[in-house]
C-alpha cells in the first residue's frame, strides 16, 4: 500500500516570535492498509496542516495553534466524503476563532491563513484559505495547487494588461495583505479540490508558509531537485536553510512541510 515520508522545519526569520505553526495526523488506526484492514475511500495516510498566524505575537501564534488542533480533531472525527469532510474541518477551524474572541474581546482581529492537505492512496486533497502555497514538485518544475487569497495575484494580472508596471506591482505594499483569513467571521474565499490529484513516484508537496517567498521558483526548484532523493526530511531542511542564508533582514517566519509519496 502506498505510503508517505514526510517531515518539517520552521524558522523565525528576523523576528523574535513565531506566528506559524504546523501538525501531521496519521490514521488513528495505524494497521489500515494492511492486510487485515483494506482501504475504503477514507482511508487517510496522512493529514498535513499549516497555518501562518496574524494579529500579534500572542494572538497570531494562538491563532495558528488553534486552528491546526481543531481542524485535525474535526477531520479525525468525521466520515463521508473527503471534500466535504475538509470543508467541514475548516468550519470546525473557523468555529474555534469566533469562540475564543468571544471569549476574550481583547483577541478581536486575530485570525491566520490555513492549508491542508490529506493523503491517502487515490492521491492527495486540499483546502485553503490565504496565501499560504501549496505546491507540487514533479520532474523538476514546481506547479501551485491551491489558489492565492492575497492582492498579489490582482496586482499580477493589473500589470500583465498594462495598467500597472511589473515593477509596480511587485513593489505595492498592498502585495501581501489578504482578501480572505480565518478569522471566526464568514470565509471570504476558500479553495477546495474536488477530486484526488494522483501522485507519481518522485513527485513532492510542499505546504509552506508565504516566507518562503523569499526565493524564487527556479530556486525552488533547484533545492528540491538536488535533495529529492535523500527524502522528505531533508528537502524540508533544505528549503528553510536557503531562506535562513538570504539574511533577508525582515525575512517573515518560514515553515516547511514536505511529503513525498513512497512506492
Amino acid at each position: 500500500m502506498l505510503a508517505y515520508d514526510h517531515a518539517s522545519r520552521a524558522t523565525k526569520g528576523a523576528r523574535d516570535y513565531q506566528e506559524d505553526s504546523s501538525a501531521f495526523w496519521p490514521p488513528l488506526d495505524r494497521a489500515a492498509g494492511s492486510a487485515d484492514v483494506p482501504p475504503t475511500a477514507n482511508n487517510t495516510r496522512l493529514v498535513a496542516v499549516l497555518a501562518d498566524g496574524m494579529g500579534g505575537h500572542t494572538a497570531g501564534a494562538l491563532a495558528s495553534r488553534m486552528v491546526c488542533d481543531s481542524f485535525i480533531s474535526a477531520y479525525a472525527g468525521l466520515n463521508g466524503a473527503r471534500p466535504e469532510r475538509l470543508l467541514k474541518s475548516l468550519s470546525a477551524a473557523n468555529d474555534s476563532i469566533a469562540a475564543q474572541v468571544q471569549a476574550n474581546p481583547m483577541l478581536a482581529g486575530m485570525g491566520t491563513t490555513l492549508v491542508a492537505a490529506v493523503f491517502t492512496h487515490e492521491g492527495v486533497e486540499w483546502v485553503s484559505v490565504g496565501d499560504s502555497p501549496l505546491l507540487l514538485f514533479r520532474r523538476g518544475e514546481i506547479a501551485l495547487l491551491n489558489e492565492d487569497h492575497s492582492l498579489a495575484p490582482e496586482l499580477d494580472r493589473l500589470a500583465s494588461i498594462g495598467k500597472i508596471t511589473p515593477e509596480q506591482a511587485k513593489a505595492d505594499p498592498r502585495r501581501h495583505m489578504l482578501r480572505s483569513a480565518v478569522t471566526g467571521d464568514e470565509l471570504d474565499l476558500v479553495d477546495i479540490s474536488r477530486k484526488p490529484l494522483v501522485l507519481e513516484k518522485g513527485d513532492y508537496v510542499i505546504l509552506a508558509s508565504d516566507g518562503l517567498h523569499t526565493l524564487e521558483t527556479t530556486e525552488v526548484q533547484r533545492i528540491i531537485s538536488a535533495y529529492a532523493d535523500d527524502g522528505a526530511e531533508a528537502v524540508a531542511n533544505a528549503l528553510v536553510r536557503a531562506v535562513e542564508n538570504m539574511r533577508d533582514p525582515h525575512q517573515d517566519n518560514t515553515t516547511v512541510l514536505a511529503v513525498r509519496p513512497l512506492s
